[in-house]
């Protein structure tokens, strides 16, 4: 083709054709081959009796990519909505990505934690199976989820390290390749995957954290993408509360696109190559974080200098009710590998 003609052409052409607007179910490639929907509907804190209506609203309005645990305690809920929705042809089974993690008791048991956590959403398989976080908990202690000691600290198993824990993990997506589709980690600071990787044979699909630009954790999402494990971004509105949706920085790029900051916080993970959920109960906010746009380079710096001008938020992870930010020592709990 003639250059004059060709370069005519391109100035004629359609800027959606060269950068695509993002979609809620956008296909980020996994280091698997498979692919994950940019956007998530998750399901922590989701009060009994709400879960299952949310799932089916939001796969009949397209969301393909489901975010659960066994420690949210409500699967069987997220299970009752999957089989709805499939039963009903709304979907199939195959059409759906599903998370589910391994809590800390079952650390040493984790073809039993995996069960569980398929019975309860009546499904054959996950999609991705994470480490809910690199911290082993007494499997026989005095609750089945959240053990202490009689000081009221955590009851820590010290017989094993979240390395070991990995290797059930391996050893589990080998033996059952039809039960898991992918295993990843989840709330890993750059300190305990190198530790991690250092003796793995399975690089993690996935690293799950919290993360919005109040929490950027610039040195892990850097390190994950340099060894090819996807980032998931969980509480992008800045955890509790959506404290950022008043954030000066946030408001104006909001305006500047005619959007709400939902819209800017959620293309915010977009924009940087990560997926990203979602948590809502309410059918009017679970349709309006549908809505996703390109940002621009203005766009994102105005959002990167957010941390700068009002510092690192760190944040408690509730089940240690430890400083969790970068969870290299939280008090009381040894992590070493």
């Amino acid at each position: 083709m003639n250059p004059s003609l060709a370069n005519f052409i391109l100035k004629l052409s359609p800027k959606d054709i060269f950068n695509p607007k993002p979609t809620m179910n956008t296909a980020i490639p996994l280091n698997t081959g498979a692919t994950i929907p940019a956007l998530g509907l998750g399901t922590w804190q989701s009060a009994p009796g709400e879960v299952k209506k949310a799932i089916i609203h939001a796969i009949e309005g397209g969301y393909r990519h489901i975010d659960c645990a066994y420690c949210y305690q409500n699967e069987d809920e997220v299970g009752e909505a999957l089989q709805d929705v499939i039963s009903r042809g709304i979907v199939k089974r195959e059409d759906l990505f599903i998370t589910s993690k391994l809590w800390c008791t079952f650390h040493t048991r984790a073809e039993e934690g995996l069960q569980k956590s398929l019975d309860l959403l009546k499904t054959p398989y996950v999609d991705l199976y994470l480490m809910h976080w690199p911290v082993p908990m007494n499997p026989k202690g005095n609750h089945p989820l959240f053990p202490k000691h009689a000081d009221g600290s955590r009851d820590i198993d010290t017989s094993i390290t979240h390395v070991d824990t990995w290797k059930n993990l391996e050893a589990l997506y080998q033996s059952h390749p039809e039960k898991v589709k992918a295993i990843g980690v989840a709330n890993y600071s750059v300190k305990y995957l190198t530790k991690l990787l250092a003796h793995s044979t399975i690089t993690p699909a996935a690293n799950q954290i919290e993360n919005h630009p109040l929490l950027p954790q610039q040195e892990i999402v850097d390190f994950c993408k340099a060894k090819n494990i996807h980032i998931t971004a969980y509480s992008p509105l800045g955890s509790t509360g959506s404290p950022l949706f008043k954030d000066a920085g946030v408001v104006d790029v909001a305006k500047k696109h005619n959007v709400g900051p939902a819209t800017v916080l959620l293309s915010y993970h977009l924009a940087r190559g990560s997926s990203v959920l979602a948590k809502s109960v309410t059918p009017a906010r679970i349709d309006e974080n549908r809505k996703l746009i390109t940002l621009d380079d203005g766009d994102l710096e105005a959002l990167e200098a957010i941390h700068k001008k009002n510092g690192v938020q760190r944040f408690v992870y509730p089940p240690f009710g430890v400083d969790a930010g970068f969870p290299d020592k939280p008090e009381g709990i040894d992590l070493s590998g």
